[in-house]
């Protein structure tokens, strides 16, 4: 920066001093994370949508790989191996789990839980005219 502008120039709030400044085309962390580098979760997705030729009833299709690994836990599913059947079942609950729309009905409480209700309402009660008085 020319000398004069420096003079007049007001270091503050927002206006740091031109020696801190960032240098023109130097990174301010130059050994951040690279540039175009993937996180796991990007490199998994990226694995599973890859496509694989698959001999189908004597044609060939192409499928992702996540449809292959679907495919094959579901067919070993149908055998005696019961991992299989027990992975089935856990993808199976999750996905019931989460495509249902929960219930508004309120669950039906027993005579216990409606003992325990009478009472934390008394007790509360009590705390209330306590605090009152």
């Amino acid at each position: 920066m020319p000398r004069e502008k420096r003079r007049d120039y007001e270091v503050g709030y927002r206006n740091p001093p031109h020696h801190t400044q960032f240098k023109k085309g130097q990174s301010g962390n130059p050994r951040g994370r690279p540039c175009g580098s993937k996180n796991l979760k990007t490199l998994v997705n990226e694995v599973l949508n890859e496509l694989l030729t698959i001999t189908e009833n004597g044609r060939r299709r192409k499928i992702t790989k996540r449809e292959a690994i679907v495919r094959q836990v579901v067919d070993c599913s149908a055998t005696p191996d019961l991992r299989a059947v027990r992975i089935v079942f856990d993808l199976l609950r999750d996905i019931e789990g989460k495509s249902e729309p929960a219930s508004h009905e309120p669950s039906a409480f027993t005579a216990a839980d409606e003992e325990v209700i009478e009472q934390l309402k008394a007790r509360l009660l009590r705390k209330q005219e306590e605090f009152d008085e």
